[in-house]
């Protein structure tokens, strides 16, 4: 089952799929796929970590994500923003390549027999990018988060900490 989940920053995406995952496993599992950018990413991440008790159990993959998820668990997935920033940066800002790479991902998970609950942010809701990569990741992200809400059994928006049920 997945259970798609997309918002704004700090929409309360993170706070509404950690509830879900402790009302559903006694031992979930948090799926982190940010590379540690800078400093101020590190700290954010180290706060993250800090708002989880000793029921979860953090892994950390940047791109395979299906690889590390086993079958009858509790996973969230924080971020796919982050996540579809490593395959941009890795593709050497290829769009398609990006795409079609985080597509088989997901298709991989779409089989796994777990609770998967995928965290994305609306990037496209606010200020334009200025730059042609940003126009372009925003495009990618676009995307994957309509490809991701086809694939997801429920859909959930978050708005001002609230969540909007899509589906």
């Amino acid at each position: 089952m997945i259970h798609y989940i997309s918002g704004g920053e700090r929409s309360g995406k993170s706070s509404y799929a950690k509830k879900i995952a402790e009302e559903i496993s006694k031992n979930p599992f948090y799926l982190a796929t940010s590379r540690i950018w800078d400093e101020d990413f590190k700290t954010r991440v180290e706060r993250h970590i800090s708002d989880r008790d000793k029921r979860w159990t953090t892994i950390e993959e940047e791109k395979n994500i299906s690889a590390v998820i086993v079958d009858k668990s509790t996973v969230v997935v924080d971020c796919v923003t982050l996540w579809l920033t490593n395959f941009y940066v890795d593709t050497k800002y290829d769009v398609e390549e990006s795409l079609k790479l985080a597509k088989k991902e997901i298709e991989k998970l779409v089989e796994i027999d777990a609770t998967i609950i995928i965290i994305s942010n609306e990037i496209g809701m606010g200020l334009h990018a200025t730059t042609e990569s940003g126009r372009k990741f925003t495009e990618l992200q676009g995307w994957m988060n309509q490809f991701i809400a086809k694939k997801a059994d429920k859909a959930t928006f978050m708005v001002s900490g609230l969540p909007l049920k899509l589906k």
